[in-house]
Order: structure tokens, then C-alpha cells, then sequence
């Protein structure tokens, strides 16, 4: 059964106290344990902008959902001509700050699981080994009907030599991977099938309206269960894939540590809630906690 897409979510009452102080954050981090859960406000200074922030991509568009991809054609074209200029922007994307600050937390012992809802690769390409992929990878491809995974590039190549004369300018990236294309400029494109079998080719992603694979869930839920503390790092928690493990965390008596610029739904469930920029906050926790912390990208996304 699919679930109904949560594109949007409005707080009932009045917000809930936020500090800008990182003294909770520090302590709780120093003792170890604990496993991150992080978002697309993870990845905004790296210029990957996020669905629901101040500039957030939902103000101008509407993501794709599992139903239009697989019932409709015309929206598995707009996709794919979106998405083939926007892939090359996420491949050209590096870690920022941020990145390399959960990279280096990890190294020293601190953090015993890295789980993000992002689906850039930006947490791999700045080192940090072991990361749980909640929604999937856009570096990846899946057939819908023999289920063959196969890399982006490959797929890249491929759609390149069926529209060599293909044209568009990659602007406004969204967090999807894709970008905003005139209609008459789609309707030139031409997807390519499954190599293998012929079938329809997605991206290795959860779409909105999806769920996620149950053994990733159950994953994700043993990492909660086995650390000591929760530390969520730019994310609104909007859809309930990410906001479950708030409130499990919440619900056995763990402490959930929240990072993010704005309100968040998991907030009437968080002990500490601190409102800083990402890459700001995280170097100033890896400087307090002696953390050293690597300096520039170690490679590029994708």
C-alpha cells in the first residue's frame, strides 16, 4: 500500500523554546553513541537547497511522486529531462563544513550510526563510512521490471547518445535532483529503457508517496535502539519516514537532539533544540570537542 505524499506540515501551537546554545549538544555528543539523523538542510551550503527552508524548492515546485513516475509517461519524460541536466550538478556538488564535521565526529568515537534522508551522497564523498541511505541514492538506477540496479553514469552516457541535441540549462537544483525545464524544451526528450530487459528505469530513490524498503526501516530502528542519543541535523521532519525515529527514540527514553534552522515537527519531542546554521554548529562542536576536523572536500558527490 502507498501512503499519501506530506509535502507540507503547519505547526498548531506556539513554537516551541529553541536555544542557539550547543552545551547540551556537546555533552551528550562527548559522551558517544549516538547516531545522526540528517536532512537537506545538511546539504544547503553545499548549494543543494532544501524542500521546506526559507528558500526551500517547494515554494516553486512540486516534486515527482511514485504515482505520476509509474502511471504516467509523460511524467516519467519530464523527470528524466529534469533530472539529466540536474544529475550533473549533484555529481559536481562537494561536502561542506557540515559534512566533514559528522565525517570527523564519527572518526573520533562519538557517533555510533550516520542515517540521512538525503539522497546526494555528500555524507560518503566527505568520508564518513557506513551511512544508512534512508530514501536511496541518485547515484544509482533501478529497473521496475527485473529490479537490475546499475550506476548513474552509465545511465548518463546513455541518455546523452539518445539526445545528443538535447539542450537546457541546469538552473534552481532541487533537493530531488532535478531542475526547472520550459515544457517545449521536455517534450524533446527522449528516455532510454532498461538495458538489460527494456523495462522502466528509476531512480534508486523513495519517491514521495513510497515507502521505504522495510529491511532499511528495521536498519535504521536497531541503530536507534542500540545508541544512547539522537541528534538530528537539518531537517524538518515533515514526512514520517524521518519523524518515526524521533519519536521511537522519544518513546524509549532517549535524549533527541535537534539542529536546524526553523520549527521542525519532532520538536514537541526533543530535549534540546538548537536554532544555528549547520556548518556553523557542527564545527563549533567538533572545535569544543578536540575534534579534528578535515579540511576541504575529499571528493566530489555521485
Amino acid at each position: 500500500m502507498r501512503t499519501r505524499p506530506t509535502l507540507s506540515w503547519a505547526s498548531t501551537g506556539a513554537p516551541l523554546p529553541r536555544t542557539t546554545d550547543l552545551d547540551e549538544v556537546v555533552r551528550t555528543v562527548a559522551r558517544g553513541r549516538v547516531v545522526v539523523l540528517s536532512g537537506a538542510g545538511l546539504s544547503t551550503e553545499s548549494g543543494i537547497p532544501d524542500y521546506r527552508g526559507a528558500q526551500g524548492s517547494l515554494r516553486r515546485h512540486t516534486p515527482m511522486t511514485y504515482e505520476e513516475f509509474t502511471g504516467n509517461p509523460d511524467g516519467r519524460r519530464r523527470y528524466w529531462a529534469r533530472s539529466h541536466l540536474g544529475w550533473r550538478t549533484i555529481a559536481r556538488a562537494a561536502p561542506n563544513d557540515g559534512h566533514r564535521a559528522v565525517t570527523a565526529l564519527h572518526a573520533g568515537g562519538h557517533l555510533s550510526g550516520i542515517i540521512t534522508q538525503n539522497v546526494d551522497g555528500l555524507h560518503q564523498a566527505a568520508g564518513a563510512p557506513d551511512v544508512v541511505e534512508l530514501h536511496g541514492s541518485l547515484d544509482r538506477v533501478i529497473c521496475l521490471d527485473c529490479r537490475r540496479t546499475s550506476d548513474r553514469e552509465t545511465l548518463d552516457r546513455r541518455l546523452r547518445a539518445a539526445n545528443p541535441a538535447f539542450e537546457g540549462t541546469a538552473t534552481r537544483i532541487n533537493p530531488d535532483g532535478d531542475v526547472e525545464l520550459p515544457d517545449d524544451v521536455v517534450r524533446t526528450f527522449t528516455p532510454v529503457p532498461c538495458a538489460d530487459c527494456s523495462g522502466v528505469l528509476k531512480p534508486d530513490v523513495v519517491f514521495f508517496g513510497e515507502n521505504v524498503p522495510r529491511p532499511r526501516v528495521d536498519q535504521c530502528y536497531r541503530l536507534v535502539d542500540d545508541a544512547e542519543a539522537l541528534l538530528v541535523l537539518g531537517s524538518s521532519l515533515t514526512v514520517m519516514s524521518g519523524l518515526r525515529f524521533v519519536r521511537h527514540a522519544a518513546k524509549t527514553g532517549k535524549q533527541v537532539l535537534i539542529v536546524n534552522r526553523g520549527e521542525t515537527r519532532g520538536d514537541p519531542y526533543a530535549t534540546t533544540r538548537v536554532d544555528l546554521p549547520l556548518g556553523q554548529a557542527l564545527t563549533d562542536l567538533t572545535r569544543r570537542l578536540g575534534v579534528d576536523r578535515p579540511e576541504g572536500p575529499v571528493t566530489a558527490a555521485g
